[in-house]
């Protein structure tokens, strides 16, 4: 596991807030797999082509990630506008554009949350 989740959890509460108010971050909207609340979740939001690459330090397993996974898209608020995002798919190291700067090695982050923009 990259990070422990304790620190998710501190960071959901505590950090999350501030950065969601501060409008500087990339913002996924997504929805709860099981409660149907929105959620808003502060990540980077690496551009790639046709859509986004999102890095989930805390793991693949992460609330965010399964929420996105089961509802097949999200949208994302990005430098003040919103896009809706579509086919999201775990992809590995491999798939990782050169342009995307790798998290550092000791977090062990192997799989990467990636979408598609929505054509519109």
């Amino acid at each position: 596991m990259p990070i422990p989740r304790r620190w998710g959890r501190v960071t959901k509460r505590l950090f999350n807030p501030r950065a969601i108010a501060s409008g500087k971050y990339p913002v996924l909207i997504h929805v709860g797999r099981t409660s149907g609340k929105t959620h808003r979740t502060p990540l980077d939001a690496h551009p790639v082509e046709g859509g986004y690459l999102f890095i989930p330090v805390y793991g693949a397993d992460s609330d965010w990630v399964r929420n996105v996974l089961a509802a097949r898209g999200a949208r994302l608020r990005i430098d003040g506008r919103e896009v809706d995002l579509t086919a999201p798919r775990l992809v590995g190291e491999d798939e990782l554009p050169a342009e995307v700067t790798r998290p550092p090695k000791l977090l062990r982050v192997t799989e990467f949350l990636r979408m598609d923009l929505v054509p519109g």
